[in-house]
């Protein structure tokens, strides 16, 4: 059987895909931006009311895959968080500055997931080397690799996913996922030899609404690049801070 995994935003995505026929969800938030931790009272609601196996996505922020020490300890403690809610697994992926994996980072991550499956998310598509990579994350001990095959999607990057497979000889799963659909997903399958996929199945829909004031713009006009980071400047903090730091 081929383990068909839907990426999901929320209950009402991970509740259509159960009922859709997925063996298995990946939960996110913010897939608008790649995808992000999502919540725990998401998780909990999530884990409490499928039937099928949750994989999380553990991603403090959009972007690249370049932590700070701050941010990997967040990773490690949302990881301690899925483990300890009973989810099936995790999905997640550090680099270092040259495009490798970041062993160190992962073999922590490793350590923090125990019993949990673990998926080397799309970081996998910004590696230097993916052949390296790929012996690195089995050395690792991670249980799949989640890959477009360093291309904008499957098709485009399918001779490099049937050559990962081919590589990875048994030794890891490697799950394509990014542009798959009902019109290509049966002959990338076939042509590859791959045994789990990943797909999103998303649609859209109209808010319910009856008031609406359409002046505001609740978020950025533009998703920032996958090499832009936008973070808090504490100059523009205290600047603002001290232009009324004296009034009454």
């Amino acid at each position: 059987m081929i383990t068909c995994e839907v990426c999901v935003e929320g209950l009402p995505g991970a509740m259509a895909a159960e009922e859709g026929g997925a063996h298995r969800v990946e939960l996110c938030a913010g897939l608008v931006e790649g995808g992000t931790t999502p919540s725990l009272g998401t998780l909990g609601l999530v884990l409490e009311r499928i039937g099928i196996d949750a994989v999380v996505l553990v991603r403090p922020r959009g972007g690249d895959f370049l932590y700070t020490p701050d941010e990997l300890d967040t990773i490690l403690m949302d990881v301690g968080t899925v483990r300890g809610a009973g989810a099936f697994g995790i999905a997640t992926g550090v680099l270092t500055r040259d495009g490798a994996v970041d062993v160190g980072a992962m073999e922590r991550i490793m350590e923090a997931a125990g019993s949990l499956s673990v998926t080397f998310h799309r970081a996998f598509d910004m590696v230097r080397d993916p052949g390296e990579a790929l012996e690195t994350l089995i050395g690792v001990g991670v249980d799949r690799i989640l890959t477009s095959g360093l291309e904008r999607s499957v098709p485009e990057g399918q001779a490099l996913i049937r050559e990962l497979v081919q590589l990875a000889d048994g030794r890891i799963s490697i799950m394509p996922g990014g542009g798959l659909n009902q019109g290509n997903i049966r002959e990338i399958v076939e042509d590859t030899g791959v045994r789990e996929v990943h797909f999103t199945a998303l649609s859209r829909w109209e808010s319910p609404m009856a008031h609406r004031n359409l002046r505001p713009l609740m978020g950025a006009n533009g998703v920032p690049g996958e090499y832009e980071r936008i973070t808090t400047d504490p100059a523009g903090v205290r600047a603002v801070v001290g232009s009324i730091a004296n009034l009454a």
